[in-house]
């Protein structure tokens, strides 16, 4: 999956607090469900969306489907904010070097 999955499945507010609630540890649709103003049908549809945009994965547990946040699928996301966070620390610096050098 590319980063620009993970912003277009990220993109709902809804999906984003599932995301969070699952952040705390593996879940079953029902409990991330009473944390959240939406049904569970609600829910099973935002998963889907997660799933698809390779940020949660699914195991069946006896006739319950426990939802885990996958890591390895936030990676390109993470890459893609990353270098942005290189850049901004490099135009920091020379910034601070510009400042440095007009105030001598």
């Amino acid at each position: 999956m590319t980063y620009t999955d993970s912003f277009a499945a990220l993109a709902d507010p809804t999906r984003r607090k599932v995301l969070e609630c699952l952040s705390k540890g593996p879940r079953a649709v029902g409990e991330i469900a009473a944390d959240l103003p939406v049904s569970r049908p609600a829910v099973s549809q935002h998963l889907k969306v997660l799933s698809d945009a390779g940020l949660v994965h699914v195991r069946a547990q006896g006739t319950k489907r426990i939802y885990a946040v996958r890591p390895e699928g936030l990676e390109s996301l993470r890459r893609y904010l990353d270098q942005f966070w290189g850049d901004v620390l490099q135009n920091f610096a020379q910034s601070i070097q510009t400042e440095g050098s007009k105030n001598e």
